[in-house]
C-alpha cells in the first residue's frame, strides 16, 4: 500500500519535474535582439566596410594601424579589395555580428547562462546547426545589444553603437584570447553601405 502510494505521488509530480527540466525558449531574447538593430528586414546581408585594424595588446593610432575595404554577404562569401575570402572563418563571426545567425532557419538557437560582461550579467544564446563549432552570442540586459561573441577561443567584444539606414551596429570590436585574456586585435569601421546588387568584378565563389 505505502509503495502504491509513493508511486502515485511521484506520477503526479512528473509533470512538474518536466516542466523544471525543459530548456528556456530561446525566441523572446532574439525578438529583442532584432528589435535592437531596427528589426530582421534591417539585418545587413550584403554590405561594403571601410576598416582599420592593428594587432597587439593597444589601440594603435590611425597611420600605424592597417587598413581596407571588405565586401561581404555572410556566412558565405567576403571580398578584401576585390580578392575572394571565402574559406576564411571569419565570415562568420560578420554573420553573428549581424544577427543573420540568428533567424536563419537552419540555425538551432538555445539559451546559455549569462556570463558577467561590463560588470553586468548579460544573458546568451548559443547558435550551432549552421556554424561548427557553435557560436556563443551576449547582450547587454538593458537593451539587448550584442555585446559579445565567443567562438573558437576567441572573445570578440563590440563598443561604440551607431546606425546606418536603419540597423544600428557596434562600430569597435576587441577581440581576445579566451585563456590568455589579454587583446590581440583592435577593429574599426569607419564607414558602412549596404548594397542591392554585388558589385561589378566581383564573383560569388561556391566555398
Amino acid at each position: 500500500m505505502l509503495l502504491r502510494f509513493a508511486s502515485l505521488i511521484l506520477f503526479a509530480s512528473y509533470p512538474l519535474i518536466a516542466q523544471d527540466a525543459a530548456p528556456a525558449d530561446a525566441k523572446p531574447l532574439i525578438e529583442k535582439a532584432i528589435t535592437a538593430i531596427g528589426g530582421e528586414e534591417k539585418i545587413f546581408r550584403l554590405f561594403r566596410i571601410k576598416e582599420r585594424f592593428n594587432f597587439g595588446n593597444v589601440l594603435a593610432e590611425v597611420d600605424k594601424s592597417s587598413s581596407r575595404d571588405s565586401v561581404m554577404e555572410p556566412p558565405l562569401y567576403w571580398w578584401v579589395g576585390g580578392a575572394d575570402r571565402t574559406d576564411e572563418p571569419a565570415k562568420f563571426d560578420l554573420w553573428g555580428w549581424t544577427l543573420g545567425a540568428l533567424v536563419d532557419p537552419e540555425s538551432v538557437v538555445k539559451i546559455i547562462p549569462e556570463v558577467i560582461e561590463n560588470e553586468k550579467p548579460a544573458p546568451g544564446l548559443r547558435v550551432s546547426g549552421t556554424i561548427d563549432p557553435a557560436m556563443d552570442l551576449y547582450f547587454d540586459p538593458a537593451n539587448h545589444r550584442l555585446i559579445r561573441i565567443d567562438w573558437r577561443g576567441d572573445i570578440y567584444r563590440f563598443s561604440e553603437w551607431k546606425e546606418y539606414d536603419g540597423t544600428g551596429y557596434h562600430a569597435k570590436t576587441v577581440m581576445s584570447k579566451i585563456k590568455a585574456k589579454e587583446p590581440w586585435l583592435f577593429h574599426e569601421i569607419l564607414e558602412l553601405e549596404r548594397l542591392s546588387e554585388l558589385p561589378e568584378g566581383l564573383e560569388r565563389i561556391e566555398p
